[in-house]
């Protein structure tokens, strides 16, 4: 046997930690569950300890395997940056980037980005996959991801972060709403009303509960939406007002025939701060700096009336 610690036995053992159970991991490596015991074995061999319990609950960490796993996931990483830096360097802007994006934004301004890098670098190939803000960024820092495009502030001294552009955030209410007849709402509009947010898994949660804090306004503890859709249409019924940024207002409401009324407010300084994520050892830096330099002109050609850069 092997006296050296192989990458195929540190990404089983990660693929296994996952899963938390042998056969799931295997076949999710496409492996017999022999040859994932046997590599894990191996591991636990070279290194000397016990890194998983066999129990009824499936495969448990030892205090060890934690110690392994956080080093494992470094070691993997650093290795398929190895990679990207070569495929990057012998292909120039071509290859594959996963982008990780809020449903909140991608639908309403991605299609664009696509189009532009399409058309400008044919051999580049943008991976795209919506998740909450939240779940994006422990998908990025678990490498899932190589590049995150979502509502800032993102916090970690592992990201770096570019800042895009800020996007107004649009009162909504229902047509027979006391607020309807209004173009602009005023801060005082808000003192008393029952506002309507999104999941504590959106950046945009905490935005609101803080402006309600501020306004004397009660946010819905009984019903928090998981997308901007459910959030118009519970609006729609008078169950409270909501915000709807404005990128999904020109999208989704029809300022005639919508099912909702839309309000300006603070004179559509109430923004909230979007921007490009990625690790700070990502090998695809040069990619990622036009890929950003491509989010910015789309931002100017296609929407300079309404979002704001930064």
């Amino acid at each position: 046997m092997s006296s050296d610690v192989t990458l195929k036995q540190l990404a089983y053992f990660v693929a296994l930690t996952e899963a938390r159970h042998y056969r799931r991991a295997a076949e999710h490596l496409g492996i017999s569950q022999p040859s994932l015991s046997q590599q894990i074995a191996g591991l636990e061999a070279v290194l000397g300890v016990q890194l998983v319990e066999r129990g009824q609950r499936g495969a448990i960490l030892t205090p060890n395997g934690r110690e392994v796993l956080a080093q494992a996931r470094r070691v993997l990483e650093e290795a398929e940056t190895l990679k990207d830096l070569a495929r990057d360097a012998s292909a120039g802007v071509s290859g594959t980037i996963r982008l990780g994006t809020s449903p909140t934004l991608g639908p309403y301004f991605l299609p664009y980005v696509m189009r532009h890098l399409h058309t400008s670098f044919p051999s580049l190939k943008l991976i795209v996959r919506d998740a909450a803000p939240l779940v994006l960024q422990e998908e990025l820092l678990r490498g899932q991801h190589d590049l995150i495009f979502t509502q800032l502030p993102v916090r970690s001294a592992d990201l770096e972060v570019e800042r895009l552009f800020r996007e107004p955030l649009k009162l909504t209410v229902a047509k027979d709403h006391a607020l309807s007849s209004k173009s602009e709402a005023q801060d005082a509009d808000l003192t008393g009303q029952g506002v309507l947010a999104l999941t504590s898994t959106y950046v945009l949660h905490n935005q609101i509960v803080a402006l309600c804090e501020e306004l004397g306004a009660n946010p819905r503890q009984d019903y928090e939406g998981t997308s901007l859709d459910a959030l118009r249409q519970m609006t729609a019924l008078n169950m409270g007002v909501c915000f709807l940024p404005a990128l999904y207002v020109r999208s989704e409401v029809s300022p005639d025939t919508g099912d909702v009324s839309v309000l300006s407010f603070r004179k559509d300084r109430f923004t909230r701060s979007v921007g490009l994520v990625w690790r700070q050892r990502s090998a695809h830096k040069r990619t990622i700096e036009i890929i950003g330099t491509i989010f910015r002109s789309v931002a100017r050609d296609k929407f300079a009336d309404l979002l704001t850069p930064e």
